[in-house]
Order: structure tokens, then sequence, then C-alpha cells
């Protein structure tokens, strides 16, 4: 029996290491020359990127045990209990668009930005389930998308602002591959892509603080206190970040996933006031509270940036944590009433433009 046992464990381990290293979901991996090139920033450090505060990534055995237990435990209203309905774009409206720039919001941190006749998307995520399988993680909270990723036109720019299946997602890049003119990741993630047979001319890996211009925009790649990785052993092999988008005269913030702390007030500093900030809120807990921010620090976020307008994103779409699927943005809205912050909190699918702001009672669909 004792053999039997150690066999069966000998296998599953087999199995594990192999599905890891011959599947195409957990991406690249950097060559020497890649590697070369990252110890010049100043952001890696013995062959890892690090956050420039100290950040505590790795949980307790209890704090992980009592973490998995809250995930699968089924803690109330952690889903909604009906499907989430969106608000559908077809093809040609994003493809015939020449308007003043415009969003759409496709639930928890994807992006389809059109500004200066250009279309960008923001890590798109259009998969069912923020895992390298669908067993392993738990379905979107919508049976649809705004437009399915078949139908969407020419895409000029994407960004990327990190790694985890929950922004980057192999399907979702397969998909759009030969749809695609551009991607800019942080460093490191375009090994991911290269993998995933885009071409290396396509692809621009940014450091923090670095900046890049694509026809009549500027891109720059900004920080964030995160961490990265998709397999067992690849933790914080490449960068994450936040992202500046400028044009000549308009200026927007996208969060990535980040904890809170004194960046934001540097990017606020350097490259605010931006019209709209599009900030983390949700998928936090006070055992990785360094990591994610809680809703109140988004707001908070909000203001250091010198943001007109804010939205609260990375909820609405998948369960990460253990709590209700609506508090990120309850509390939010909350806090700032209180602090006086204009929020934007659309409707998935809601095609909405900076100027057209609504009081947030009008639009608490949730």
């Amino acid at each position: 029996m004792t053999y039997t046992i150690i066999a069966m464990l000998l296998v599953f381990v087999l199995i594990v290491v192999l599905f890891v290293n011959l599947s195409p979901q957990f991406g690249g991996k950097a060559s020497k020359e890649q590697q070369a090139l990252y110890k010049t920033s100043k952001n890696y450090k013995d062959g890892k990127f690090v956050n420039t505060n100290a950040v505590k990534l790795d949980m307790s055995l209890k704090d992980m045990t009592t973490s998995l237990i809250g995930y699968f435990k089924g803690q109330p209203n952690t889903i909604p209990k009906e499907n989430i309905e969106v608000t559908k774009i077809d093809s040609l409206n994003i493809a015939n668009y020449k308007g003043p720039t415009r969003f759409v919001w496709f639930g928890h941190s994807t992006f389809l930005l059109q500004i200066n006749n250009k279309t960008v998307l923001i890590d798109p995520m259009f998969g069912k389930v923020p895992a390298p399988l669908e067993q392993l993680g738990s379905a979107r909270f919508s049976k649809e998308l705004p437009i399915a990723i078949e139908k969407l036109p020419q895409i000029d720019a994407v960004l990327i602002s990190h790694d985890h299946y929950d922004h980057l997602d192999y399907g979702s890049v397969k998909a759009l591959k030969n749809k695609v003119k551009h991607f800019y990741t942080p460093l490191g993630v375009g090994v991911h892509l290269e993998a995933w047979g885009i071409p290396k001319t396509q692809i621009t890996e940014l450091d923090w603080w670095q900046e890049v211009a694509f026809a009549d925009l500027n891109f720059v790649c900004t920080p964030a206190q995160h961490f990265s990785g998709r397999g067992l052993t690849d933790r914080t092999k490449t960068l994450w970040s936040s992202w500046v988008i400028q044009s000549d005269t308009e200026n927007y913030f996208f969060s990535g996933d980040s904890g809170y702390a004194n960046h934001f007030k540097l990017i606020g500093d350097k490259y605010g006031p931006f019209d709209f900030a599009m900030i983390e809120c949700g998928q936090y807990n006070k055992m990785w509270p360094e990591i994610h921010m809680f809703p109140e620090e988004t707001v908070q976020a909000s203001i250091d940036l010198k943001a007109q307008q804010m939205m609260p994103i990375h909820w609405g779409a998948f369960k990460l944590a253990m709590h209700t699927w609506t508090d990120p943005i309850e509390r939010v809205t909350k806090k700032a009433k209180e602090l006086k912050v204009n929020i934007r909190t659309p409707k998935i699918g809601e095609v909405f433009f900076i100027d057209d702001i609504k009081e947030v009672s009008s639009s608490a669909w949730w």
C-alpha cells in the first residue's frame, strides 16, 4: 500500500511537471541575452524583478491555509446569483468610429479605448476563467462579452500590465495576434508573446519610467507594487507596471494591479493631472495588503494621481478573493462621495466618454 501511494504521488508530480513545461499557457522563458538586458534595470536584482518598497510576497502556511479554505468554502455572495447582462457593441461600430475619445469596459481590467482614430486594448482578457485550465478557476460572471473576440476589428495597440492569468490570457492573445499592429509590455512579458507566435518586431518591452511614441500617442510604462508569474518557478521573472496614455490634449492612467504606495503620488507629480484614471479595486484581503488595494485606498490613489475622474476596475468579472462581489464597488463609491471624488461606474460594455460624467446614483447597476 505504501509503495502504491508513493508511486501515485510520483506519477502526479510527473504529470504536473510535464503539464507546466509543455503546455503553451505558461508562456516562454527569457534567453540569456534578454536576462542580460534585464540586469541593466534598477528593478532587477539577483535574477528577479523587485518592488521599490520591501513587499512580502509569501504568505505564511497558516495564512495560505486560511486563504484556500476561505476561497473554496463558499462564502456568501462572492459570485452574483444571476448572470450579469452586458451591453453589446458591434464590429462596425468600432471599426468605423472617428469621434472623440471613448471607452468600453469588458469587466475586471480589460478596456477598449478609441483615441485619435486609433483603437487600443488594455489587458485583453477575454477568456472564461483566469487560469491555465478552465477546471482550475471560477467562471466569468457574465456569460457573454460586449463583443466576441473573433469579431473585433483591427487593433492598433495592446497594452499589457503584467503576466497574471486575469490580465494576460493565452487564448485571447492567440485569437488577437493577427489583428494587432503592436504590443507594449513591461520588461520580460514579451517572452510569453513570442512563445505564442507574436513576431518580435511587433513587441516593445519597457522598464518603469520609459516612454515610447506610437504615432501621435505616447505610452509611458510606470511603476506598480505587485508581482508576476504564471507557473511554479517563475515568480517575479517578468516586470509588472501601470500605464500612462497621452495624446496632445488628453492624459489617462491605468493602474494594472498594485498595492497602495507612494508611486501613485510620484506618477501624479510627474505626469498628472489626469483626465481619467482606471484604478484597481477588487480581489483584496488583509492577508495580502501590499499587492492589492482596499477600496478606500483606490480613492486615495486617484487623489495622489490628481485624477479629475476615476473608475474602479479589477472587479465585476471574476472571483479571486473572499469578499462579496459587490463589496469593492459599494465601498469605493461611498469613499468617493465622502472625499468628493468624481467616479465613473459604467455597465460592462457601455460606451462612455470622459466629458459626459453621470451621477453615481444613476449608474449603480450592481
